[in-house]
């Protein structure tokens, strides 16, 4: 056991976000599956009901996926209903409405999500709870949805920011410097000290906080403003995930290493206001998608998991391979994950390759860390393209000592790699992340005069 002096879980402070009335619902990050990265608007209930049975068939909801979530497309497009003001189910999509398909999924043992957006239409183009939040809500409510994804497209004018806040990409700091002094997207820049809780964006999505919050039925909230209109500064206290980023892919797009690495950059500088009930969302997961190598996919699967982002899979389960449901189960990371007595995320605590800081959308941060209950967990990552050597070194890493000796486990493997004293060293392939789990110290049972021999110790 990790010698860590930790408060009984009921003795925590309320929570410095959005508190679902439940006082459970998005306290740690959401896990399960969510329907546009696999299919964008190609979907029915079927699909659905698909994704369902296989989180169940495949132990994915023995593991703790348990959301399935209606994305973008699922209402009729031309209009709401004349008489309720109501957004209207798709018949042939959804034959039995949503609600239909919300019991279904509950005679699972499983919930359900449904989606829209902050403006007047979605980003397809269907109707969007702009002005129609109270009713938006309450059908939801009806529907028993158990989870809002809530978009930003199709803002009108009249909503627009009196200023702008840089729109991060591949190349521009969500902060500043920008590149040459300037923004791609910055068309009037807000002033110093700006606050961005006071702004019409972050007044669109309270609106849909309080219209949620009015109904009989707890709905987790989560905010996908694209990292953009200061959302790290308020999306904490409005909803109980918010988007730290722009989309990991997109219709026309197939998953991609590049984005991937890209939107890792972003979101190691945006984890501060990760705790309890609020989580900076990196986006959905692209395992199984496009050809990423199996590499790249433990990399992408263990930061998102580090980082306490929500866990939504992406891809069609009925297709997916053993190896990559292996990933998503992989029982150390979703431990950290969804820790019940620490709720902070794991960080950077030395940048590698660059110098600390350095903000590269093509190579982050390699070395990460974050306190768990179970010990501590260490990343170390090869953003290269040929094998290398990673090393952690305890005087590096927080919360080690540096003349000591700790017990270490794979976390990929499950092994038991032993007792390692001041370091621990291992070639990383390209592209993948060694991660290991230091559970406590170990005690010395004989010393030979050499630095190696202290690795001969026992927990």
């Amino acid at each position: 056991m990790w010698p860590l002096i930790v408060p009984l879980l009921s003795t925590f402070p309320a929570a410095t976000g959005l508190v679902a009335k439940d006082g459970e619902t998005g306290r740690l990050p959401a896990l399960g599956w969510n329907s546009w990265n696999a299919f964008f608007c190609d979907i029915n209930e079927k699909k659905f009901l698909d994704a369902a049975e296989q989180l169940v068939n495949l132990g994915l909801k023995e593991a703790g996926y348990n959301y399935v979530n209606i994305d973008d497309c699922w209402s009729i497009k031309s209009h709401r209903d004349n008489n309720t003001d109501r957004m209207i189910p798709d018949p042939e999509r959804f034959p039995e409405g949503i609600a239909g398909t919300a019991k279904k999924i509950h005679d699972m043992g499983l919930k359900i999500g449904i989606y829209s957006s902050a403006g007047t239409h979605t980003c397809a183009g269907y109707p969007a709870s702009l002005n129609y939040e109270k009713v938006d809500a309450d059908t939801f409510a009806e529907w028993e949805i158990d989870y809002l994804k809530y978009d930003n497209c199709n803002v009108p004018g009249d909503w627009a920011d009196e200023c702008n806040f840089c729109i991060p990409d591949s190349t521009t700091p969500p902060h500043g410097p920008y590149p040459n002094g300037t923004c791609p997207t910055l068309q009037n820049e807000c002033p110093a000290g700006y606050d961005w809780s006071k702004s019409k964006s972050a007044e669109r999505y309270r609106r849909m906080r309080d219209a949620l919050e009015a109904t009989d039925r707890t709905i987790l909230y989560s905010l996908c403003q694209w990292g953009t209109a200061g959302v790290q500064k308020w999306g904490n206290e409005t909803s109980m995930s918010w988007r730290a980023t722009g989309d990991i892919t997109w219709p026309g797009l197939v998953a991609k290493w590049s984005r991937i690495i890209e939107l890792l950059n972003l979101c190691s500088f945006n984890l501060d206001t990760t705790d309890f009930w609020g989580h900076s969302d990196a986006d959905m997961l692209e395992v199984g998608n496009g050809d990423l190598t199996p590499a790249e996919t433990r990399s992408h699967f263990a930061l998102w998991a580090a980082m306490k982002s929500p866990l939504l899979i992406g891809t069609d389960l009925k297709k997916i391979s053993s190896g990559n449901v292996e990933i998503l189960k992989n029982k150390y990371l979703l431990a950290f994950n969804q820790d019940p007595v620490i709720g902070k995320p794991a960080t950077p605590y030395k940048w590698g390759t660059n110098p600390d800081h350095t903000f590269n959308a093509t190579w982050p941060a390699e070395y990460w860390s974050g306190e768990s209950n179970d010990g501590i967990l260490v990343l170390m990552s090869n953003w290269g393209e040929s094998a290398a050597k990673r090393s952690a070194v305890w005087s590096e890493v927080p919360r080690l000592e540096k003349d000591a000796s700790y017990k270490l486990t794979d976390v990929w493997t499950g092994n038991d790699l032993g007792c390692h004293f001041g370091d621990y060293s291992v070639e990383v392939g390209p592209h993948d992340t060694a991660a290991f789990l230091i559970s406590g110290k170990c005690t010395r049972r004989g010393m030979l005069g050499q630095r190696t021999a202290w690795r001969d110790w026992t927990a």
